[in-house]
C-alpha cells in the first residue's frame, strides 16, 4: 500500500565555493602550488600578477551604468538570436574599480628582501628502467627476456620479489601468451638477482642478505661466519639469542660481534638505493615557519613558490567592449559573453578561496603557536601542553573538521626541526600529583629512559612501569607497550646488543 505524506527535513549543504575552500585547505604546500598551476592552465581568465596591480580601467564618462543595464535587457529580450543568454548579473561585478584584495598579505609571505629560490630539478631513471638497462646487456632468448622483464615488473619498492613462481607462470600465460616452467622462471630470477644493486630480486630478507654476502669479493672469516649465521641460524639471529648462537657455533663473543658487524653493513632494502621517479618529490617543504627573534615568536606562511593571481585583464577588456555596444548581439556573441562570465566567476571564486585558505591557515597555526608557546621558545618536549582539535577550534571560532584539515599533512619548521603539525596534538593524562600532562611528554620521558639503558641488559616493560612511576607517571604496562610501539621501539629482547 502506497502512502503520500509531507515531511520536513533540515539539511546542510555546502556551496561550491565552500567545497573549494575546504579542498584547498587540506592541500600541503607542494600540492597547493600544483593546484594553482593547474587552475591557471584550465582557466584563461586567471593570470599571474607581475606587480600586484589589480586595479581595473574605469568606464568612459559618457557611458553610464544605466545604459549598460539597458543593453543587457535588450539582449535578454531578443527572441530570434539563438539560445537565450543568462545575463542576470551586474557588470559592476566584473569591471569594478576595487578588485579582490591580494591574498598575499605581508604576514603570510617571505620577507621582501629574500632572494627568489627555486627547488632543484632532480634527473633520474626509474627503478625498473635501471634494471631493464642491465637486462638489455644480457644475452637472452626472446622468451627469457620476456620472463625476466615480468620478474622485474613484479619487484616491490624495496627490491623484493613477492610473487610466487606459479603466479608468475600464470601471468606470463595470460598476459604474454608464453608457456613457461618453474625451472625457467627460477633461472631468470637468478639472472635478475645478479644485477646491481646486490640483493635485488630476493624473496625475503634472509635471501637478500645472503645474496649481498656472496657478492663480497674478500670472503674473510667474519663474512663466512655471517653467511653461516644467516643461512643456518636466521631465527636465533633475528631474535637476538646471542648466547645460543655462540654455543651452537662454538665461537667467542668477539667473533660473533665481528660477524654481526658484517651483517650490519648490508642493505635490507636494496631497491631503496635506486631513486624512484615517483618519490623524488617526497622531501619535506614546510607549510609554516616559526622563528624566535629575541624571545618573540614570528610566524610565516610559506608561499614563496605560489604566484599571486589576478583576473586576466584581456578578458575584462573583452567584456568591457561588449557592454559598450548599442546594437543587438549575435548568437555567437551571446555564447562568448556567457563563456567569459563563467570563466571570470571561476577566477574570482578561486582567488577568494585562496585568500580564505591563507587566512584560515595563518589564524589556526598562530593559535597553536600561542597555545604551545613555551615549547616553541625552548624546544623542550616536556613543555608541550595537552592539546586536542577542540582546544584550537574554540580559540579561532572554527569547526573541528576545519582544524583537522589544517593539521593534516602540514609541516611546521621550528628552530628545533621540522615536524608534522598533527604531532603537536595529544591527549592528556594525570600524573601522580593530579596535574594534566601531555601524552607526548610521557612518551618523551619513556624514550629517554630507553635511550639511556644498558643495551646488554635492556629494561623490560615491567621495569619501565616502575621507572615511569618514579618520574610521576602512573601508567600501566599495556600503555608502556603501546607507547613503545608508537615510538617504533622494539621489545627488550630485540634491543639486546653485544658490548
Amino acid at each position: 500500500m502506497l502512502n503520500q505524506k509531507l515531511q520536513q527535513k533540515l539539511q546542510q549543504k555546502l556551496s561550491p565555493q565552500q567545497v573549494l575552500v575546504m579542498r584547498l585547505l587540506q592541500e600541503p604546500v607542494l600540492s597547493f602550488e600544483q593546484r594553482i598551476k593547474q587552475e591557471i592552465e584550465e582557466n584563461p581568465a586567471l593570470d599571474e600578477s607581475d606587480n600586484g596591480d589589480t586595479e581595473m580601467d574605469e568606464f568612459p564618462d559618457d557611458q553610464s551604468m544605466e545604459s549598460i543595464v539597458s543593453d543587457e535587457d535588450e539582449l535578454r529580450d531578443d527572441p530570434e538570436e539563438g539560445p537565450e543568454l543568462n545575463t542576470e548579473f551586474s557588470i559592476e561585478d566584473y569591471l569594478d574599480d576595487e578588485e579582490i584584495p591580494g591574498y598575499r598579505l605581508i604576514t603570510f609571505s617571505g620577507k621582501p628582501d629574500d632572494d627568489s629560490r627555486e627547488r632543484p630539478v632532480i634527473s633520474s631513471i626509474s627503478f625498473q628502467d635501471f634494471l631493464l638497462a642491465q637486462l638489455g646487456l644480457s644475452r637472452l632468448k626472446d622468451n627469457e627476456y620476456i620472463i625476466a622483464t615480468a620478474i622485474i615488473g613484479n619487484l616491490d619498492e624495496a627490491g623484493y620479489l613477492r610473487r610466487e613462481t606459479n603466479a608468475l607462470i600464470d601471468d606470463l600465460a595470460f598476459n604474454q601468451n608464453i608457456e613457461s616452467t618453474p625451472a625457467e622462471v627460477e633461472r631468470m630470477v637468478k639472472v635478475v638477482q645478479g644485477f646491481d644493486p646486490p640483493g635485488i630480486g630476493a624473496r625475503d630478507l634472509r635471501e637478500c642478505l645472503l645474496l649481498q654476502l656472496e657478492r663480497i669479493s674478500e670472503q674473510t672469516k667474519p663474512v663466512e661466519l655471517a653467511t653461516e649465521i644467516l643461512r643456518d641460524h636466521f631465527g636465533e639471529f633475528t631474535k637476538r639469542r646471542f648466547d645460543k648462537l655462540m654455543v651452537r657455533l662454538k665461537i667467542t663473543e668477539e667473533e660473533l660481534k665481528a660477524a654481526i658487524e658484517e651483517i650490519q653493513k648490508l642493505n635490507p632494502k636494496p631497491g631503496g638505493n635506486i631513486p624512484e621517479i615517483t618519490s623524488l618529490n617526497e622531501y619535506i617543504i614546510p607549510d609554516f615557519i616559526i622563528t624566535n627573534i629575541d624571545g618573540n615568536l614570528e610566524l610565516i606562511l610559506n608561499n614563496r613558490n605560489a604566484p599571486e593571481l589576478i583576473v586576466n585583464r584581456q578578458y575584462q577588456d573583452i567584456l568591457q567592449d561588449y557592454v559598450k555596444k548599442r546594437n543587438r548581439a549575435t548568437s555567437s556573441e551571446k555564447a562568448a559573453i556567457s563563456f567569459i562570465k563563467q570563466k571570470l566567476d571561476s577566477a574570482r571564486g578561486f582567488i577568494e578561496a585562496i585568500k580564505q585558505r591563507q587566512e584560515t591557515l595563518f589564524t589556526t597555526m598562530n593559535a597553536i603557536m600561542e597555545y604551545q608557546q613555551e615549547y616553541f621558545l625552548t624546544g623542550d618536549e616536556t613543555k608541550l601542553r595537552p592539546m586536542i582539535l577542540k582546544d584550537i577550534a574554540e580559540r579561532v571560532n572554527l569547526d573541528i573538521s576545519t582544524i583537522s584539515r589544517v593539521a593534516n599533512s602540514k609541516y611546521v619548521q621550528t628552530p628545533f626541526g621540522t615536524f608534522l603539525l598533527k604531532s603537536f596534538f595529544s591527549e592528556s593524562m594525570q600524573n601522580v600529583r593530579g596535574e594534566e600532562v601531555s601524552t607526548r611528554e610521557i612518551k618523551k620521558n619513556l624514550q629517554d629512559l630507553i635511550e639511556e639503558e644498558d643495551k646488554s641488559a635492556p629494561y623490560t616493560d615491567d621495569q619501565l612501569v616502575d621507572m615511569m612511576k618514579g618520574k610521576g607517571y602512573n601508567i600501566a604496562r599495556r600503555t608502556i607497550s603501546k607507547y613503545r610501539k608508537q615510538l617504533h621501539i622494539p621489545s627488550a629482547r630485540l634491543r639486546v646488543e653485544l658490548q
